[in-house]
């Protein structure tokens, strides 16, 4: 475990907890058949409730060790390694619902909200502070909104920053 959690400090990874995580996709109203990206998908806290509400998961993950976990874990899921600012959008609609690294916030949104995207729908577990300052923007295309609030103890280790969900949906 020691080792588990100097790995989980030098990534900068919280984990999300599992009954926090189904929360989160049952807000999202995911549908069956629906094409939805887990970006920054960790061990699958999310994409366990994805597959149960019948999503089609493509789940991203940029540390190679999980990205095998994945694999082994969930069979029926595509699995991505790779960066999430390399990341190459589906050319169809697809949602996203994700807690990915606080640290990609600025970039994952500028590519998911970019001209040309496919996005319909977005429920991101985000710093708290960000999610108020996007959900106060107008955002061209887009309602972007403040979901629920997900409390650190939600997380493993518990973060220094308080979260929530940024909503967004296409106009």
């Amino acid at each position: 475990m020691p080792g588990r959690a100097r790995s989980s400090e030098r990534w900068g990874w919280h984990r999300l907890d599992h009954e926090w995580a189904a929360r989160i996709v049952a807000q999202a109203g995911i549908r069956p058949g629906e094409l939805v990206l887990d970006i920054g998908a960790g061990e699958g806290a999310l994409t366990a409730p994805l597959i149960r509400a019948g999503a089609r998961v493509v789940a991203v993950e940029l540390h190679p060790a999980r990205a095998e976990r994945l694999r082994h874990r969930f069979p029926e899921v595509t699995v991505v390694h790779a960066d999430a600012a390399s990341l190459r959008l589906p050319g169809r609609p697809f949602r996203v619902v994700a807690s990915p690294p606080y640290g990609i916030t600025a970039g994952l949104l500028g590519l998911l909200l970019a001209p040309g995207s496919r996005l319909v729908a977005a429920d991101l577990v985000l710093q708290r502070a960000v999610v108020r300052k996007h959900a106060s923007r107008r955002t061209r295309g887009f309602r972007v909104s403040m979901g629920a609030p997900v409390p650190r103890r939600a997380f493993r280790p518990p973060p220094q920053v308080d979260s929530a969900v940024l909503v967004v949906r296409r106009r």
